[in-house]
């Protein structure tokens, strides 16, 4: 069985990229980071998605992304809140925007990639129900797999072809549910809020809360981590 590396952040489309790339018969190893966001509580979530669907190993990588500010994840910068769904899809690219995130990520990727002689990594990004994040996009992918394979002693020595898989870059966000649905995803384990209570209770206010909200609705479902909450004070 081959090798896959897969980035975990523990919200809902990294869970269902893994879904995916287990499903496509790979033992996948799962690497998530601790770079300062301010939704820590999403690396528990991630922990928990790991092993329920069954990942080889899981890493947590530490990176202090703080030390450079400029997003409202990793700075005294304010979550935006209750916007309209106009507003999200084109207002420009956001302030939760944490800048070179995927690329610093998708690195450290290449490099466990090569130690396990893995051909192939998976990433949950997604240019459609998205907020706009340049390192969400086709371009860059493909662009940094290009890259990829000519960074590495075992692409350069011909051992490793590096693809990156991004299976849910075309999907809407209902689509990815109900596909994760089918896939035996359980979303209530899943973290998604950029401004989630000590608790793990999403704020519902933030835009990453409600793409999510409109994804369920989209597909037809209720989204179980709302259920989790559900009756408490």
């Amino acid at each position: 069985m081959a090798n896959a590396v897969v980035l975990l952040s523990g919200g809902l489309d990294s869970a269902t990229a893994l879904a995916i790339c287990r499903e496509a018969g790979y033992d996948a190893y799962a690497l998530s980071f601790r770079y300062g966001q301010r939704h820590l509580i999403e690396l528990d979530a991630a922990a928990v998605v790991a092993a329920a669907l069954g990942a080889r190993e899981h890493l947590i990588t530490e990176i202090d992304l703080r030390r450079f500010g400029g997003s409202a994840l990793t700075a005294d910068i304010a979550v935006p809140k209750d916007r309209d769904a106009q507003a999200i899809a084109g207002a420009g690219i956001p302030v939760t925007y944490v800048p070179a995130r995927n690329t610093v990520f998708l690195s450290f990727a290449l490099a466990w990639a090569e130690v396990l002689e893995a051909n192939d990594i998976f990433i949950g990004v997604n240019a459609l129900d998205y907020s706009g994040y340049p390192d969400c996009r086709p371009e860059f992918i493909a662009a940094f797999e290009r890259m990829a394979n000519l960074a590495t002693a075992a692409g350069v020595e011909g051992r490793q072809h590096l693809r990156i898989h991004a299976p849910l870059m075309t999907m809407s966000k209902a689509e990815i549910i109900r596909r994760g649905t089918a896939l035996g995803v359980d979303y209530g384990l899943t973290s998604s809020c950029y401004d989630p209570a000590p608790d793990a209770r999403p704020c519902g206010h933030c835009d990453s809360c409600q793409l999510r909200a409109k994804g369920f609705a989209e597909a037809g479902l209720t989204d179980p981590l709302l259920q989790r909450f559900a009756g408490q004070v």
